[in-house]
């Protein structure tokens, strides 16, 4: 996974990010409703337990599964990736204008999805947690054994 700089539409600071191709990997994701944290859910025994649906960004019924963000904040469906410096939500159509010109397969024909909700998730300044799962939350699903 390549590191690579972009900037905030709002304050120009920039910032690292890579892309993640859910895909490929078996996984799903979230961003935090107040800060630049991404929660990346790999396929797992869990994962099937609530219902999680792959490749994707979560859908809301995941989200009282998820432990809150480690700012306090919650993954929630509808959020945003957000500047970690201003902590405004970015632009799925603006940040194509780094996302492309860094992007190998852009020569071949490749596009950015221009969408926060599609196959490809992003992740700035390496703020992730990974299999974020609220264990109490999965624990009180009717029918599962501790």
């Amino acid at each position: 996974m390549s590191v690579l700089i972009g900037f905030c539409e709002h304050c120009g600071v920039p910032f690292q990010y890579c892309l993640l191709h859910n895909g490929f990997n078996d996984s799903a994701y979230a961003y935090c409703d107040k800060c630049p944290f991404s929660a990346v859910l790999n396929w797992s025994h869990t994962s099937e337990l609530v219902g999680l649906e792959l490749h994707q960004r979560i859908a809301s019924r995941i989200e009282p599964f998820l432990r809150p963000c480690p700012c306090g904040g919650d993954f929630r469906a509808a959020a945003d990736p957000k500047c970690p410096a201003c902590g405004v939500a970015l632009s799925a159509e603006k940040a194509a204008s780094y996302i492309e010109p860094n992007a190998p397969a852009t020569g071949i024909g490749w596009k950015w999805q221009r969408t926060w909700a599609g196959v490809y998730s992003i992740i700035l300044d390496d703020k992730v947690v990974r299999d974020w799962w609220d264990e109490q939350a999965i624990r009180n699903i009717p029918d599962i054994k501790p």
